[in-house]
């Protein structure tokens, strides 16, 4: 439905509030696949989901870039596994 209104009909505030809409369902998506087992119960602190997350939050942090957090994220819980 919102993609249908037009862009001029939005009020400055309308656009900053949806602005914020793609930061707030991102992490909503993303920590439980890492904080929750398949049995939905939470995971322990020295899973590699957990490390790699942290890894990732740092990277982000420092970079300010998606694809450097994304990536960072993903090789270390990758090396993590492969070093268990």
């Amino acid at each position: 439905m919102i993609s249908l209104i037009k862009k001029d009909m939005l009020s400055e505030k309308t656009k900053t509030i949806l602005g914020y809409v793609p930061s707030a369902v991102f992490p909503a998506l993303i920590f439980p696949a890492v904080l929750l087992d398949r049995s939905g119960s939470f995971v322990n602190y020295n899973d590699p989901k957990i490390i790699a997350i942290l890894i990732a939050i740092l990277i982000g942090f420092f970079s300010k870039k998606i694809i450097a957090t994304i990536l960072s994220g993903l090789i270390a819980y990758w090396f993590i596994i492969f070093l268990m």
